[in-house]
C-alpha cells in the first residue's frame, strides 16, 4: 500500500466519531484509576493490577498520538490543542524516580486531554483564554484598589488590629477575606467598628467596588468572550452551509448545461438523418 494511501486511512481512522469516543471513554476510565491508586487499601490488594491498566492505558494514549501525527504531519503541530495533548502525554513518560518523583503525580494531568476531545470544554477553555486581555485588564485595576484600600486600613486600623491590617501585606490578606465575604461582617468589620465606629464607611464602599463591580465585570468579560466564539462558530457553519448550497447550484447548472448539450447534440443528429 502506498504511504499516501495509508495515511489518508489513518486519518479517516482518526477523525471518526467511534475512534473519539473510545479515547474518551478511556481517559474517564483512566482517572478513575488515577484516584483508585490514593486508596492505601486498594493499592494493597490491587496495586499491580491498577498499575498494569495505567500502563496499558498509557502504550494506548502513545499509539493513538503516533497515528494522528501521522495522519495530520506537520498540521499536529500547529494546532495547539494537539500539542497540549503531546504534552500531557509526555510527561507521563518521562522517568518518575528520584529527583522526578514529583512528575508520578503529574500523571493526572491526562484527565485534562477531556478538554481537548469535548467540543463544549474546549469551547469554554478557548474563551478563558480569549478573555485573558481584558481579564488582565480588570486584574490591574482590582490590584490598584486593593493596594490604595490597603495603604489607607494600614493607616487607620493598624495600631488597633495589627494581626489584620498590620502591614500591607496583612491588610491586602484581610481586604481579600473581606472581598470573598466570608466572615466579614462578624468576623472584621464590626470588631474593627467596635473601636472605630466608622469603619463602615470604609468596609461598605470597598466591598461595592471590589466585590459586586469588579468580578461582576470579570464575568461580564467572560460571558462576551463566550458569545462571541459562539457567534463566530455560527458564521463559520452558515458560512460552510453557503458554500455547500452554492458547489451544489453549480453542480445543478453543469448538469443542466451538460443535459442541453446532449440535447443539440441530439437535435443535429436528427436534422442530419432527416436530410
Amino acid at each position: 500500500m502506498k504511504p499516501q494511501n495509508m495515511q489518508q486511512k489513518v486519518l479517516q481512522l482518526v477523525e471518526t466519531s467511534w475512534f473519539n469516543h473510545g479515547i474518551l471513554v478511556l481517559i474517564l476510565i483512566n482517572a478513575i484509576l488515577l484516584g483508585l491508586e490514593t486508596s492505601a487499601s486498594l493499592m494493597q490488594d490491587f496495586g499491580s493490577v491498577i498499575l498494569l491498566a495505567d500502563k496499558i492505558l498509557l502504550a494506548i494514549f502513545v499509539i493513538e498520538l503516533l497515528l494522528r501525527i501521522f495522519a495530520y504531519r506537520l498540521r499536529f503541530f500547529k494546532d495547539s490543542w494537539s500539542l497540549f495533548d503531546f504534552a500531557v502525554v509526555a510527561i507521563a513518560l518521562m522517568p518518575a524516580t528520584g529527583q522526578f518523583s514529583v512528575l508520578r503525580a503529574l500523571r493526572v494531568l491526562r484527565v485534562l486531554r477531556l478538554l481537548s476531545i469535548v467540543p463544549s470544554m474546549r469551547r469554554v477553555v478557548s474563551a478563558l483564554l480569549g478573555s485573558l486581555p481584558g481579564l488582565g485588564s480588570i486584574a490591574m485595576v482590582l490590584v490598584l484598589i486593593y493596594y490604595v484600600f490597603a495603604v489607607i486600613a494600614t493607616k487607620l486600623f493598624s495600631a488597633a488590629f495589627p494581626e489584620w491590617f498590620g502591614s500591607i501585606g496583612a491588610s491586602f490578606y484581610t481586604l481579600f477575606q473581606v472581598m470573598t465575604l466570608e466572615s466579614w461582617s462578624m468576623g472584621i468589620s464590626r470588631p474593627v467598628m467596635e473601636q472605630f465606629p466608622y469603619a463602615w464607611a470604609f468596609f461598605v464602599p470597598f466591598i461595592l467596588i471590589a466585590t459586586f463591580t469588579m468580578l461582576n465585570l470579570f464575568i461580564a468579560i467572560i460571558v462576551n468572550t463566550m458569545q462571541t466564539f459562539t457567534d463566530q462558530e455560527h458564521a463559520a457553519e452558515r458560512a460552510e452551509d453557503k458554500k455547500a448550497e452554492q458547489a451544489e447550484q453549480q453542480l445543478m447548472h453543469q448538469q443542466l448545461a451538460d443535459i442541453q448539450q446532449e440535447l443539440k447534440a441530439l437535435r443535429e443528429e436528427l436534422k442530419q438523418r432527416n436530410t
